[in-house]
């Protein structure tokens, strides 16, 4: 008797309430009592998902309800994730759009929700958080209803049920005005509204769509069974994505149950299933019938459109902070990242130290890093450079859709950056006292704008952006005009020094901070960089004038976060990253030696 499955995945922006809504629903599924469980957030369960509020690897879990048996797959809200985004959705036959009450539709939500549209999916909206003061669940639900529209929905599809609550406070209803006391209603919708998936009977078929990891059973195949049963014990073909055809045997079958696996002893058609005991397979690869192999079509992935280049860090502190330092380590650690990070390519750079990384953006690859460095890795990075493709003779590079929306006093401000940064005004429009703007600018014009726009717009504005396509080549971009403040000697940042050089810019760094000859620690005032001596004390002498000794007082540092730092570099810096700190440098440490390299440029 085939089991009553739904396979849903759940779409939603950043900080809309998704994780909080998966929890909610895995109570309800009585999976708290059973194995007690008492923690909030159980998909994000990374720290740095948790810090950052957002879900960067998807994630299967299961409900049952009743009898029917609910597949949950989390998926990444960003567009830098689209990899993990695109074999997500391959393993789901309806989706849950979760929208905040406030805010509606975002972006980020458009780009994922594109993805399951084209895919075929069937959407239920749930309008979340209609518990807030001054939400709009009615002009939310016509923003999703005009937003499938553009995206070209079939009628099926813009028939959608819609649902409102507060996953904080644990309920859905049919009217907002009517809160129920639980989030029954929603388990009804999915049961009543995701169809089941249709049994295809014949020659089995797997396609791998993401991977798991164990450490006593190695590399774990995970995806939806398409047709037919899948077996442990017996043999069965692996075809790849060039063509190639080997023998496999799966040991092991698993099907998702609550957070955990159970072993049963076959997998059919609709099932999301993990395989034991296979090797040598990648995502997008299918597993299929010995005798008679059927491919399914891979997963198409988008390309990477920026470049970074990693290398070993080899500062004056090197060593200081991490376990893992040396080419090798950093080398298996990257290849160990393309096994599960679709969009994700390594190549080997002219040295043997140094590799360029490919991804899709700069939050993408910067998750890539900090990861890396809470694992307790370090290494150095340099600017992100964009990936530039001839097309037809000429140059073409990426572009992408910014959207901003900010308040109507900075509007102009901010126009006219974009404009400066080749960005073309698309649409412009007042929602209350705030303008909602969308531009196409050049993926370079996007490096280095979030900082500039929070600055102008005193943090108030919300930026989003995602690839669009390859266009021809726009033209020189002006960059940061300032130069950097770079320190002349080695020893112990002082007070006294730092007050005496506060009129040349501003600092990055605090008192008593250990600095390098050649790291960067301040931007200049004006154009062109300046290196100055941080480590003078203040001469003592036994004559006490008066006033001579007042107090030093030092406007506090600027702090970055790892993108901004990415974002801020020069094209001859670097920023070092180890596990405690994060510094930014010159990549040729001395002085001389940096006159030596901008003469031969010159």
């Amino acid at each position: 008797m085939q089991q009553d499955i739904r396979n849903i995945a759940i779409i939603a922006h950043v900080d809309h309430g998704k994780t909080t809504l998966v929890d909610k629903m895995l109570m309800a599924g009585n999976l708290f009592r059973e194995n007690q469980l008492t923690s909030d957030l159980i998909l994000d369960n990374n720290d740095l998902e948790r810090e950052r509020g957002i879900t960067i690897l998807s994630k299967n879990v299961s409900i049952l309800y009743g009898k029917t048996k609910i597949n949950i797959i989390d998926t990444p809200g960003h567009a830098d994730f689209g990899g993990e985004v695109e074999r997500v959705l391959n393993m789901a036959d309806g989706c849950l759009l979760v929208v905040d009450a406030f805010e509606g539709p975002m972006p980020q939500t458009r780009f994922v929700l594109q993805k399951a549209l084209e895919i075929g999916l069937k959407p239920i909206l749930v309008i979340n958080k209609v518990d807030k003061p001054n939400c709009r669940p009615e002009e939310v639900q016509e923003q999703v209803f005009d937003l499938m529209c553009n995206l070209d929905a079939t009628e099926e599809q813009l028939n959608f049920p819609t649902l409102y609550g507060s996953a904080k406070r644990g309920w859905m209803s049919d009217d907002w005005q009517k809160p129920s006391d639980n989030i029954v209603p929603l388990l009804n919708a999915i049961v009543k509204y995701i169809p089941g998936p249709s049994i295809l009977e014949g020659v089995p078929q797997m396609l791998i769509t993401s991977l798991d990891y164990s450490n006593y059973v190695g590399r774990i195949a995970v995806g939806r069974v398409h047709r037919g049963t899948l077996q442990p014990n017996k043999d069965y073909a692996l075809c790849k994505r060039d063509g190639s055809i080997k023998r496999i045997r799966v040991k092991e079958v698993n099907l998702f149950e609550g957070l955990g696996r159970t072993k049963v002893n076959e997998a059919s058609s609709g099932d999301i299933c993990a395989l034991v005991g296979i090797d040598g397979f990648d995502i997008g690869d299918t597993i299929s019938d010995l005798e008679k192999p059927e491919p399914l079509d891979p997963i198409a992935i988008d390309e990477p459109t920026l470049s970074m280049l990693f290398t070993i860090n080899n500062s004056p502190l090197f060593g200081q902070d991490g376990k893992y330092v040396t080419s090798r380590h950093i080398h298996d650690r990257l290849m160990r990242e393309l096994d599960k990070n679709l969009a994700l390519r390594v190549e080997n750079s002219d040295s043997a130290d140094a590799w360029t990384v490919y991804g899709r953006g700069v939050l993408h690859l910067s998750v890539l890093i900090e990861t890396m460095r809470r694992e307790g890795y370090e290494l150095q990075v340099g600017q992100p450079q964009v990936i530039i493709k001839e097309i037809g003779g000429e140059k073409h590079e990426p572009v992408e859709q910014l959207t901003v929306n900010l308040p109507e006093e900075s509007a102009s401000k901010v126009v006219d950056i974009v404009t400066r940064r080749k960005g073309e005004l698309l649409v412009m429009e007042s929602k209350g006292d705030r303008v909602h703007m969308e531009f196409v600018v050049p993926s370079r014009g996007i490096i280095g704008l979030n900082n500039t726009l929070l600055t102008l717009t005193a943090g108030e504005a919300i930026m989003a952006h995602r690839f669009l396509e390859y266009q021809p080549w726009k033209g020189v971009i002006e960059k940061r005009q300032n130069g950097s403040l770079i320190a002349g000697e080695s020893g112990n940042a002082f007070a006294y020094a730092l007050d005496k050089l506060q009129d040349r810019g501003r600092f990055f760094i605090e008192p008593q901070t250990h600095v390098y000859e050649g790291q960067v620690i301040g931007e200049h005032n004006k154009e062109g960089d300046l290196v100055v001596n941080v480590t003078k004390s203040k001469k003592l002498t036994n004559v006490r004038a008066a006033g001579s000794d007042d107090k030093v007082q030092l406007a506090p540092p600027v702090l970055f976060s790892l993108e901004e730092a990415l974002e801020y570099i020069k094209e001859d810096e670097y920023v070092e990253v180890t596990p405690l700190h994060m510094r930014l440098r010159k990549i040729l440490l001395n002085e001389t030696d940096r006159r030596r390299a901008a003469k031969k440029q010159g």
